[in-house]
């Protein structure tokens, strides 16, 4: 999980790294822990992947989780358009599983969410041979905005070094993963506030 990317220089950066790792290493260690205090002021829009830890990230305060099967990452911009001003102040994203997830897709989600939302994108952890471009893509994207603005959570990361929180296809989360999860997500939105 990186809160900040390398354009903002390599101490800062690694500075960065290690507290998030460490959040990372926090977050599958602790117990499950209540929702967080933020509440309402957060929102998750996902695939299938994000789909397996929906009640978990309700129960961690995350009052809207929209997630679904094959959902593609074109759709993320309306789904929020939909919303209006009613999109709350965190926005969660976790789309690039089935397909391509074009730079200009993640500049309109970042865009469509407003200057004064903060956006996290999770990497994403597949055998898909489009996966390691929208990571790239992704962390292209988090270094066209300012800090406070765009984040990445590394779902890729931390999933690799847990193969025991994926089913045999090694992409939807069992149980445990998605616990491990919505504590990972959950704590990367709080530690930025």
């Amino acid at each position: 999980m990186r809160l900040t990317s390398p354009r903002r220089g390599r101490t800062r950066w690694l500075a960065a790294s290690t507290t998030a790792l460490s959040a990372i290493a926090l977050a599958v260690a602790l117990p499950a822990s209540p929702a967080s205090a933020a509440g309402g002021d957060r929102i998750a829009v996902g695939d299938s992947v994000m789909l397996g830890a929906k009640y978990p990230l309700k129960d961690r305060g995350f009052a809207i989780v929209d997630a679904d099967e094959s959902r593609q990452a074109g759709t993320a911009p309306g789904l929020l358009r939909k919303r209006g001003t009613g999109l709350p102040a965190n926005v969660v994203v976790h789309l690039g599983t089935n397909g391509t997830f074009p730079i200009e897709t993640c500049h309109d989600v970042v865009d469509t969410a407003g200057p004064h939302r903060s956006v996290y994108f999770l990497t994403i952890h597949a055998e898909r041979s489009w996966v390691k471009n929208n990571n790239k893509m992704l962390r292209r994207c988090d270094g066209d905005y300012a800090a406070d603005r765009v984040r990445i959570i590394d779902w890729d990361w931390a999933a690799s070094r847990h193969p025991e929180w994926l089913y045999a296809d090694g992409i939807h989360l069992r149980p445990e993963g998605a616990k491990a999860y919505a504590r990972i997500v959950d704590l990367a939105v709080d530690s930025a506030q």
